[in-house]
């Protein structure tokens, strides 16, 4: 069990305050859910990400995924994420991950393969109906277009403040919606990344070649 699955898992089993010395109760709690990390979005029991696991795998002490390929006809993985609390309070979240893969391996945008493939940090307000209109258009919020990480074979670790102008689904961001953004801080179910382009966010990718992403450390502070 890697500490990148029990740091988000924790989040959710306690609040924020009580997460230096949690219950021995809600330790084994949030090590039970752990490894949900949700491969997806899953809507109306269907997945978003064709091709792959309804969870990343746990084994050896590592959470992983194996990125479909060598063409989008074969999959794409769109979100992964885990169940969160409360965000409000905290002042970052971090991701290390690691991707490896054969010599030569590409990770391309789904949508739009000539596109640079993008990650960005991801967090979703409960009770989003994923319509994107009217006040859901700021219940899924993604880290600025600044602050995305890369899709390249090697180990890398992206860092988002959670007072960084963070972008709405619909466009609206931070500094534009305060109030909105404050809501889905506190009203916040499930945190993560996103897998894409700039111009699309959590649209889906595909590798040329066999690529694996692992997730080294994930954590919220």
């Amino acid at each position: 069990m890697n500490r990148a699955a029990i740091a988000v898992a924790l989040l959710a089993a306690v609040p924020l305050a009580a997460l230096s010395s949690p219950e021995p109760s809600a330790a084994r709690a949030a090590q039970e859910r752990a490894s949900e990390w949700q491969i997806g979005p899953i809507l109306r029991g269907r997945s978003y990400s064709p091709g792959m696991p309804r969870y990343a795998t746990d084994a050896d002490g590592e959470t992983f995924f194996d990125i479909p390929w060598p063409t989008p006809r074969e999959g794409h993985v769109h979100y992964v994420t885990v169940p969160t609390g409360s965000l409000t309070g905290a002042r970052r979240i971090v991701l290390r991950y690691r991707i490896e893969g054969e010599r030569g391996v590409r990770i391309l945008p789904e949508e739009n393969p000539r596109q640079k493939a993008t990650l960005s940090l991801y967090f979703q307000r409960g009770g989003d109906n994923w319509t994107a209109k009217g006040r859901y258009a700021t219940y899924r919020w993604y880290a600025p277009a600044a602050m995305m990480g890369p899709l390249t074979p090697g180990t890398h670790e992206v860092s988002v403040p959670l007072d960084a102008n963070w972008t709405a689904v619909q466009g609206a961001n931070r500094n534009s919606a305060p109030e909105a953004f404050a809501r889905a801080l506190e009203d916040a179910s499930r945190v993560g990344f996103v897998l894409g382009s700039s111009g699309g966010r959590g649209h889906g990718v595909f590798a040329t070649a066999p690529a694996r992403f692992t997730i080294l450390d994930f954590w919220i502070e």
